[in-house]
């Protein structure tokens, strides 16, 4: 079944060929978060779009988040108040009109423990009640993002069992945004994209760009061709500096780990953990649905040439297990950590000492070449990114097109005749102790784009987080896959 939005072999076959036949109104090169919303942002204006991507939607940083839709208490921190006012505008919209279905509110808790400094317990719960006023002017209303407020030690021990418990005073308890999976949100963006009629084509490389196109090359056949465009638009994040010699990428890398949620009692909000001697760094231990817990992140410079998968250093790993080990009762030892992953920040290089002092804010500005780079900012952020380049492709190239209108267009759900399928068949998981089922590689091939069982493993179900889950799981996933690409 091929509804308007779903993304299998057979539409992208058919859409490259009429893309390479036809000038779209806009190409949009790179498919992660900020390429996905330039593309449904254009295409719901009743713009034609084509969206080329080398890998894989979501291949780059946009899988490598921390899952979460937030409103910015850092940024408020460092006095940086512009850029988390933006957070939690588009965070409010987010929740309420454009993806409620793909978010949850996630109580985080600030623990006052005495590795946790006085210093650190005051800025922190005045970070919680600024970023509350800033809800506030959102207008999130109170049922979605709960406010601020204190707890005592016994609900902190129960919200995060695995606490220490010696000169525990209670804490902050505070609410923020997480989504369901980030790479999920790329595709269901995506998705929406393709219902308003862009074409979007994955394992297409722009080699080349150009004001009124770009040189391409199909990854599948390996054949070369132009495609044409009014206007272009590059949103390859860490690498657009290869394609746009005027931009100044300094990446910064951001570690997470994966530990097994028992470790922690199974917590029911996450661990806010201020950096040793920092008031506007922290580490985050994020519970996710799956069982899990991601504990992250760090800042760290990633200079040289940019990997297509970044790998974390023992030093990160065993910095994010020294900060969370200081605020719980039995520490986590390396080897029970179940996976580690890293994802390169494309931030905007101003010569500032250390990456972690860069700003957060993105950049849409107009090469040398004529077309239209977007880079920096956040996920949040990905929604009033996407505007803004639009924007700014069409003022230049004097494209007449409504406003935006995507504040409040909802994204596509789940596809309710495959949905059905999924609720009639078998809960049988396709390997022990992994909950995914056949249904769930086939709906991830017949909807959601997946042509490999990399795909799968690693973008759309993100088994591949864990080493040892995705090696149990890749022969039935390759076999899944190739059943489904041969049903069409």
């Amino acid at each position: 079944m091929t509804a308007s939005d779903a993304l299998d072999a057979t539409r992208r076959g058919r859409e490259l060929e009429r893309a390479a036949a036809e000038t779209a109104d806009l190409l949009v090169v790179g498919g992660g978060i900020t390429g996905a919303g330039v593309a449904l942002d254009a295409a719901s204006r009743g713009l034609r779009v084509v969206l080329v991507e080398a890998q894989d939607l979501a291949f780059g940083t946009s899988r490598w988040s921390s899952k979460l839709v937030h409103g910015g208490l850092r940024y408020l921190a460092t006095g940086d108040v512009a850029t988390a006012r933006e957070s939690a505008a588009e965070r409010h919209l987010l929740m309420t009109s454009i993806a409620p279905h793909l978010i949850r509110p996630l109580p985080q808790l600030l623990p006052f423990l005495p590795g946790v400094s006085l210093r650190q317990r005051a800025a922190g719960a005045v970070g919680m009640g600024l970023g509350d006023l800033l809800r506030v002017q959102a207008r999130t209303p109170r049922a979605v993002l709960p406010p601020p407020r204190p707890v005592t030690a016994g609900t902190a021990r129960r919200l995060v069992p695995a606490l220490e418990g010696r000169g525990l005073r209670g804490g902050m308890l505070s609410y923020d945004g997480q989504l369901v999976d980030d790479a999920k949100l790329v595709v269901t963006v995506a998705r929406t994209a393709a219902a308003h009629g862009a074409r979007v084509l994955t394992r297409v490389r722009a080699l080349r760009l150009r004001a009124d196109g770009a040189e391409v090359a199909d990854v599948v056949s390996g054949e070369r061709f132009e495609l044409r465009a009014r206007a272009v638009v590059n949103a390859t994040g860490v690498w657009a500096g290869g394609l746009d010699g005027g931009i100044a990428v300094r990446p910064s890398r951001g570690t997470h780990l994966v530990l097994d949620g028992a470790l922690l009692g199974h917590p029911s909000a996450a661990l806010t953990i201020p950096h040793e001697g920092s008031i506007s760094r922290y580490v985050f231990a994020l519970p996710q649905r799956s069982g899990r817990v991601v504990v992250g992140l760090t800042d760290e410079e990633a200079p040289g040439p940019v990997p297509d998968v970044p790998v974390p250093s023992e030093a990160e790993i065993a910095f994010l297990l020294a900060s969370l080990n200081r605020v719980v009762e039995t520490p986590v030892r390396r080897e029970q950590v179940l996976g580690a992953f890293a994802g390169l920040r494309p931030l905007i290089d101003s010569g500032a000492d250390r990456t972690a002092d860069l700003s957060r804010r993105h950049l849409v500005a107009v090469s040398d070449a004529g077309f239209v780079s977007v880079l920096g900012g956040k996920l949040t952020t990905y929604r009033r990114m996407a505007e803004d380049a639009v924007d700014l492709a069409l003022a230049t190239q004097t494209i007449a097109a409504p406003p935006s209108r995507t504040a409040g267009l909802r994204l596509v759900g789940i596809d309710d005749a495959l949905a059905r399928a999924r609720l009639s068949e078998p809960a049988v998981p396709i390997a022990e102790g992994v909950a995914v089922r056949r249904a769930d590689v086939e709906y991830a091939v017949r909807v959601e784009g997946a042509l490999t069982a990399d795909d799968v493993l690693d973008r759309r179900t993100r088994i591949g987080f864990v080493a040892a889950d995705r090696a149990c799981c890749l022969p039935a996933v390759e076999q899944l896959v190739a059943e489904a690409l041969a049903e069409g």
